[in-house]
């Protein structure tokens, strides 16, 4: 199985940044796609970014496109997700994820991080 190990939350003023890691190890033979979900309390959890293995494709959610950057230098390196202008409405736990498939989709995921606390404040 993969383990998956993120780092990087914390507190930050609204319209700041941060940038989170994810590394991974285990089984990663036949990861195709990593990538991060969020759940804020009370509601479900949502797709924000993915990468491919190779990281030449990127997906992102319409609510962080343009803010959000989701990257790695390669197979061997942590995948990243570089948070810009961040608002209030992404005070959640984010959860790096990783798929066999080639789409990050939540019935897809073979392992999960366990979670990193993102908290913005206005």
């Amino acid at each position: 199985q993969v383990q998956l190990v993120e780092s990087g939350g914390g507190l930050v003023q609204a319209g700041g940044s941060l940038r989170l890691s994810c590394a991974a190890s285990g089984r990663t033979f036949g990861i195709r796609t990593m990538g991060w979900f969020r759940q804020a309390p009370g509601k479900e959890r949502e797709f924000v970014a993915s990468i491919s293995w190779s990281g030449i494709s990127t997906y992102y959610a319409d609510s962080v496109k343009g803010r959000f950057t989701i990257s790695r230098d390669n197979a061997k390196n942590p995948v990243y997700l570089q948070m810009n202008s961040l608002e209030p409405g992404g005070t959640a736990v984010y959860y790096c994820a990783a798929a066999s498939s080639g789409q990050l989709r939540m019935e897809l995921i073979d392992g999960w991080g366990q979670g990193t606390q993102v908290t913005v404040s206005s």
